[in-house]
């Protein structure tokens, strides 16, 4: 009964490390899509009272942003695939040449992670028995199944982010009057940026204001930043 029990509390379990592919490109994304497009249109905002140009630039870096964080994450977990791919077909070939060499290699990995020799040997040997590739792209190569690179899916949820978040610092400066539009963008971007940070602590399963704290205080520099530069360019044209 007690077995039964210890059993059913482990499927139970709510473990996280699932959700790390689509979890990291969405929070990267929509962290960007809010950071880029505020100090974008903060800094426009800053070198012109109208609202055309702000108007134009908020468009212009919502959609550029969001077609180059989806080129961008598709490019790099793609080039993570083609690793991936590689070491597989690395391991391929070495257990079609000497599959003892790689058994005993495998045996190996178990005892250095505590398991006896005689005990390392003999589950080495029913897991490659069962299936030798996946044994060893899982104990020797770290590849799985929940965290393999897949570039599409980097790729959308990227894309799809950052255009949710861009639309909040967009939506901000395009709405709000021209003489509080710098003020009403930082506020609802910084908002915005603190729901993200602890929504993405949450679903991670982490402190979320840590994480919260981390992205506020680095998304205020670059908002500040292009604050001042808007000001000193518009002050220059004028």
């Amino acid at each position: 009964m007690r077995c039964v029990a210890s059993v059913s509390q482990h499927i139970k379990e709510d473990h996280k490390s699932h959700r790390s592919g689509w979890l990291r490109a969405a929070v990267l994304g929509a962290n960007d899509g809010i950071v880029s497009t505020a100090s974008l249109v903060i800094g426009v905002a800053a070198a012109t009272s109208t609202r055309t140009p702000v108007f134009t630039a908020g468009i212009a870096g919502l959609v550029g942003g969001a077609m180059s964080m989806a080129a961008g994450e598709y490019i790099s977990v793609s080039s993570q695939r083609d690793a991936e791919d590689a070491d597989v077909r690395i391991e391929s070939e070495a257990l079609a040449q000497d599959r003892q060499a790689e058994l005993r290699e495998l045996a190996k990995i178990y005892e250095y992670r505590g398991v006896e020799p005689g005990l390392a040997r003999l589950v080495a040997d029913q897991l490659m028995a069962h299936d030798e590739l996946g044994a060893h792209m899982r104990d020797e190569l770290g590849i799985t199944d929940v965290a393999i690179a897949r570039p599409f899916q980097a790729a959308g949820t990227s894309a799809v982010a950052f255009t949710v978040g861009a639309l909040i610092p967009f939506a901000a400066v395009t709405l709000a009057p021209i003489s509080v539009r710098i003020v009403v963008t930082a506020v609802a971007a910084l908002a915005a940026l603190i729901g993200l940070g602890a929504l993405s602590a949450v679903a991670g399963g982490a402190r979320w204001t840590r994480a919260a704290a981390r992205v506020v205080a680095w998304s205020s520099l670059a908002m500040a930043v292009t604050w001042g530069i808007g000001r000193l360019v518009g002050a220059n044209i004028t």
